[in-house]
């Protein structure tokens, strides 16, 4: 029978030393792992927050980029309509000076007498075909009174030919301006129907009709239109 001894002191230290040992190598074993794993969770960690902070600056970059897009659109919107605006407005002005002219030029049709007198016939005519009544009344610038008289006569005669059926015309003292530039206002039914056939009102019924063959006589046809009547 084998007897047990106890050990030593120096075997005691030895064991102990070996037993330091083994604790100190799992512990750096332990330590080792500990890190690697720390490090493999820390890359993650910052792969994770670099590309967060990635996407939040391309999504910042990428919406500054559409700001600055749209606030380019709007400039040149401004631009364009600025400069819109002021052709526009060149383009009246144009029309106005024309119109004015031409304003200026009808105070000279009562000037040739023959001719004038002819206009107020046709005038004088035309307002007894929409009238349709059996009396009217004239009123026209005192000037023009006697040539008045004259054409509404005509007028009357060429009125029954036509029409089958007599109109009487009399003359209002109630006279146009001595500024007009002359024509004709033709009433009925005491005042109730009227036919303004003065050369202002004229001119401004050919103005609303003419205006817009006008426009393209002067400046051609708008790019942005797609009907033409």
């Amino acid at each position: 029978m084998t007897t047990v001894r106890p050990l030593n002191e120096d075997e005691v230290f030895n064991e102990m030393k070996k037993m330091v040992a083994f604790i100190k190598q799992e512990a750096l074993e332990k330590a080792r792992e500990i890190k690697v794993k720390a490090d493999e969770e820390f890359n993650i960690e910052k792969a994770k927050i670099v590309r967060q902070e990635s996407l939040n600056i391309e999504a910042v970059f990428e919406r500054k980029m559409k700001q600055a897009e749209v606030q380019k659109k709007i400039a040149q919107s401004n631009h364009i309509n600025k400069a819109r605006l002021r052709v526009l407005q060149e383009r009246q002005q144009s029309l106005d000076t024309l119109f004015e002219a031409t304003r200026e030029k009808i105070f000279e049709v009562s000037s040739d007498e023959e001719k004038y007198a002819t206009l107020l016939e046709g005038l004088i005519l035309q307002g007894a075909y929409s009238l349709m009544e059996r009396e009217v009344t004239l009123r026209c610038r005192e000037a023009d009174v006697e040539a008045v008289q004259f054409a509404a006569e005509r007028a009357s005669q060429k009125y029954q030919e036509v029409m089958k059926a007599e109109t009487s015309f009399t003359i209002s003292d109630d006279y146009l301006p001595a500024s007009s530039a002359g024509g004709i206002i033709l009433t009925a039914l005491q005042g109730r129907i009227v036919v303004d056939n003065t050369l202002e009102a004229r001119l401004n019924i050919v103005k609303e009709e003419m205006l817009p063959q006008i426009r393209v006589t002067l400046f051609g046809h708008s790019p942005n239109r797609k009907f033409f009547n």
